[in-house]
């Protein structure tokens, strides 16, 4: 064998290449009338003149490997990264015994990684990564006894990592990232004294770290553990790793305290610990970290202050993130001696006091994010010397005074968020010269004055929201100008004059809220021209005029428009129609009549196929396990898993008894815990009440209905199988002695309901009717988030129906008197029980307690003592007069019970609706909350 075998090797490689680069270059230089040894790429020894090293990569090829290449005896390493390559690695590379360097990464390469790499006796270096390889990691590749560098991330490998690995007693570095590894990372590869590099990150591996975990690898410089399943609690034994430079545990269940041995790691330069569920305290020792650049926190369960010696990392921190914990105290002055740091993210935590007016210091700050905090005074001043922020959030604070005159003067900024305070002023108008603005939200502050037309300047700006304030004046017409906006809101606000034609202009809206002003004129027909927009609302506003039909109007509903005498149209939208007059108008007669006749037949006709069609899939519903959702598959429950999953329906398992059935926890064979709702079909109604929910729950998502999981139906048995709340119930949380609810989870589970049956009201093309609304109807999940449950005698209203009959009835104490004395059902029933419920839920009293007997009911009793007597009324663990926002708080709970008055009038038209109410509940949260 010599160079011609060397170059008939090379051409075989190149005749299986294809090339995207349109220069060709390789394709164009390997040719036989230049020596081999000159071609791009090939590296020839100087002593027997044979090619040494192939090094091809990022040249664009494309193509799979030729046996040949494996005729290169001498080559000791071989690149083809950063290509096309696709196909297996042939066997016949097994005869390049002189191989030290495999660089096959970032190609197309497929088929499970070959078990021969092991009979390549001098190999150092094996880069797979970022291939199609499957399958499972070789154990053989423990027995190449050279290999320093082993790289197999980035590829949909399978299983455990082989124990075997271990005995690679050279290995520097590994890498197995960004797979589907699963079980137990194997306690050998802890024994390997020559690692340098452990790279597990993006697994689904689980378990605990050794807590020796750095006596057996002592040279360790990078550990990625972050995005799996591990968990226990962090080792202490990790300072014993002294050369350790970065240390990721991010993404997984690590428990216990940040030990405070870590500060001990001289060299660290990079500590990521977020997104676990870490407790106690940020341990001051982390100020010892001299080259610590990037230290992540955030998303755990710490408490405490921060420490002030976080400011001895002065030099080197670049990014600190401390978010979403439960940090409070101050923000310490000394994190103004942080002078390279670009990213300093609190929000989410309990902080307290001022910002600290030494933030002047961190003049390379990018980005500021101090919102969802109880933060108080004004915004200092010294925030606009920092010449090179970009993204600014304050939002959900308590801070007062103004926006700051100067905040112009940032020409950097390009997010500006400071939304739920309680800022005071007018907006300055250097912030209509932030050119390059792309977000901007002061939304629900107290904000004042009008909108200058310098607002168009704001032009490449996608998201405005300026609602909930006190802005007065029209709406400037250089709106017009924001054609990069996707979000613009302006709602709740004393803005008057006309919607400007302009806004017809802004070609990338998807939503527009322009609801609660006191605009008047009519809507632009320009607005027909917005196509991207799926969310309009000019409700409660002085609008007249035609709505116009065209373009996204045809999508909306007749929320957009209520409360707007003047406007009308098509009674879809529950407008008047618009008057015509003379030929035009007996023309439009004539349409209408012949459209009314057309229509009389097709009703007829629906009305028969629909019999047919109904009696079908009803039919059809309860004789087969049913996949609901469109678009969704569900898996199918058998009886005897259900059967299994509950024990057979053993008492431990069950959760409670209702009209219809029974309902059991349980855990099927997938390991989801699930609410068996078990149908006893000997009662009366009890089959009805299955198919009702079926016919429910297969249409309707929402974020606060109870999930269906899947059915399980035969002759015998009906059981729905629903998402488990492990919370229990609203009753249990109202009336046990060991729950207890604060305010504000009362009005978030009330407002989780109301938007429960605003959507069953509205959000579906007809009225559904929930007919037993009460706490034991109300589920809680594991955050505290209420679901609506228990369907069995809901009604679904048909196509233009307001109301139905029925001689099913609720629960008594909870009923509208319409439904109680005539059967008679209509959405306003479900508003007179929410009344009652919101009443029960912050008195603490049953409707049906034995002291509401004869006339004296729950609503007689709390009308008469509103508004003088309410702190008679309200549950006493609400309200103590000794506690600090005991005004605020009775303001707030006088207007509840006004809104619980006013769902449960007797009379049903004078109710409120449940889109009302949804705002009502959360203007009250808002003023509860500032």
């Amino acid at each position: 064998m010599n160079i011609s075998t060397d170059e008939s090797a090379l051409l075989a490689l190149k005749s299986r290449i294809s090339t995207i680069d349109p220069s060709n270059i390789l394709i164009k230089n390997w040719s036989a009338t230049t020596p081999v040894c000159a071609w791009i790429g090939v590296t020839c020894g100087l002593r027997h003149q044979r090619v040494t090293a192939l090094n091809i990569s990022s040249l664009n090829l494309s193509g799979n490997i030729p046996s040949q290449l494996g005729n290169l005896s001498f080559l000791v390493s071989l690149n083809l990264s950063r290509n096309y390559f696709y196909g297996n690695l042939p066997q016949e590379l097994i005869k390049l015994r002189r191989l030290k360097i495999i660089d096959f990464r970032v190609n197309s390469f497929s088929g499970q990684i070959p078990s021969w790499f092991d009979f390549l006796p001098e190999l150092q270096e094996l880069y797979l990564r970022n291939n199609s390889f499957t399958g499972f990691i070789p154990p053989s590749l423990s027995n190449i006894s050279t290999l320093q560098d082993l790289d197999l991330s980035f590829n949909p490998l399978q299983g455990k990592i082989p124990e075997e690995i271990g005995n690679l007693h050279n290995l520097k570095t590994l890498k197995l990232q960004f797979n589907r590894l699963t079980g137990l990372i194997p306690l050998t590869i802890f024994n390997i004294s020559t690692l340098e590099i452990l790279a597990f990150t993006g697994n689904n591996l689980s378990g605990n770290l050794p807590v020796d975990i750095c006596h057996g690898i002592p040279r360790l410089k990078g550990l990625y553990l972050s995005i799996n399943e591990l968990d226990g609690e962090i080792p202490a034994n990790l300072s014993e790793c002294s050369q350790l430079q970065l240390l990721s545990l991010s993404f997984n269940k690590f428990r216990g305290s940040i030990p405070s041995e870590i500060g001990s790691i001289r060299m660290l330069q990079i500590l990521y610990l977020g997104f676990n569920d870490l407790s106690g305290a940020i341990p001051p020792e982390l100020g010892n970290l001299e080259n610590l650049q990037k230290l992540d926190v955030g998303d755990n369960f710490l408490t405490g202050s921060i420490p002030a010696s976080v400011g001895n990392l002065s030099t080197s921190l670049q990014y600190l993130y401390g978010n979403d914990c439960d940090l409070w105290g101050s923000i310490p002055k000394e994190i103004g001696n942080l002078s390279s740091l670009i990213g300093l993210v609190l929000n989410g935590n309990q902080l307290t006091g001022s910002i600290p007016t030494s933030v002047v210091d961190l003049q390379k700050l990018q980005v500021l994010y101090l919102d969802h905090n109880k933060i108080s005074g004004s915004i200092p001043d010294t925030l606009c010397e920092l010449r090179n922020l970009n993204g600014l959030s304050l939002s959900q604070n308590l801070i007062t005074g103004a926006i700051l005159d100067c905040i112009g003067n940032i020409t950097t900024l390009r997010s500006l968020h400071l939304d739920a305070n309680r800022l005071t002023s007018t907006i300055p108008a250097s912030l209509w010269l932030q050119n390059d603005l792309l977000e901007l939200n002061l939304s629900s502050n107290f904000l004042s004055g009008s909108l200058p037309q310098e607002i168009g300047n704001l032009k490449v700006a996608t998201f405005i929201d300026l609602s909930v304030n006190r802005f007065s004046g029209s709406i400037p017409s250089q709106i017009g100008h924001l054609q990069s906006s996707i979000n613009l809101s302006f709602a709740h606000n004393t803005l008057q004059g006309s919607i400007p034609e302009s806004m017809g202009n802004l070609v990338n809206l998807e939503r527009l809220d322009l609801s609660y002003n006191n605009l008047s004129g009519s809507i632009p027909k320009s607005f027909e021209a917005l196509r991207y927009l799926t969310y309009f609302d000019v409700s409660f506003n002085d609008l007249s005029g035609e709505v116009p039909t065209g373009g996204p109007f045809k999508n909306f509903s007749s929320q957009s428009f209520m409360s707007n005498e003047g406007l009308c149209d098509d009674p879809i939208y529950g407008l008047p129609p618009c008057h015509t007059t003379g030929p035009k108008r007996r023309k439009l007669m004539l349409r209408v009549v012949f459209s009314l006749l057309g229509i009389i037949v097709l009703i007829t006709i629906a009305m028969a196929l629909g019999y047919a069609v109904g009696r079908y899939r009803r039919k059809n519903l309860v004789e087969n396990t049913t996949d609901f959702a469109p678009g969704t598959t569900l898996s199918r429950v058998s009886y005897y898993e259900l059967m299994q999953a509950t024990q057979g329906y053993s008492e431990s398992h069950l959760l409670g008894s209702g009209s219809f059935g029974s309902v059991y926890r349980g855990t099927l064979n997938d390991g989801r815990d699930v609410a068996v709702k078990v149908f006893d079909l000997q009662r009366q109604n009890a089959f009805k009440s299955f198919v009702v929910e079926c016919e429910v729950l297969s249409n309707l998502r929402h974020r606060n209905l109870c999930k269906v999981v899947s059915t399980c139906s035969n002759q015998d048995f009906k059981a729905l199988v629903l998402e488990y709340m492990p919370n229990g119930s609203l009753e249990k949380w109202l009336y046990s002695d060991d729950c207890l609810l604060d305010i504000l989870q009362r009005i978030n589970i009330m407002i989780d309901v109301a938007c429960a049956l605003e959507y069953l009201h509205y959000g579906y093309s007809t009225y559904i009717v929930h007919c037993d609304l009460k706490p034991s109807n109300v589920l809680l999940d594991e955050d505290m988030v209420a679901h609506l449950s228990d369907f069995g005698i809901a009604k679904l209203l048909g196509e233009g129906e307001s109301n139905a009959h029925t001689t099913t009835i609720g629960t008594l104490g909870y009923i509208a008197p319409e439904y109680g004395l005539e059967g008679l059902v209509s959405i306003r029933c479900d508003v007179y029980s929410y009344g009652i419920m919101l009443m029960e839920v912050f008195t603490r009293m049953k409707p049906s307690s034995e002291i509401f007997s004869g006339e004296l009911s729950l609503r007689c009793w709390i009308n008469d003592s509103m508004p003088n007597a309410i702190t008679r009324i309200i549950d006493s663990n609400l309200l103590g007069p000794e506690e600090e926002d005991y005004t605020e708080n009775l303001n707030c709970l006088s207007s509840i019970m006004e809104l619980a008055l006013n769902c449960s009038m007797e009379g049903a038209n004078e109710r409120a609706n449940m889109k009302d109410v949804v705002v009502a509940l959360k203007k009250i949260r808002f003023q509860l909350l500032t």
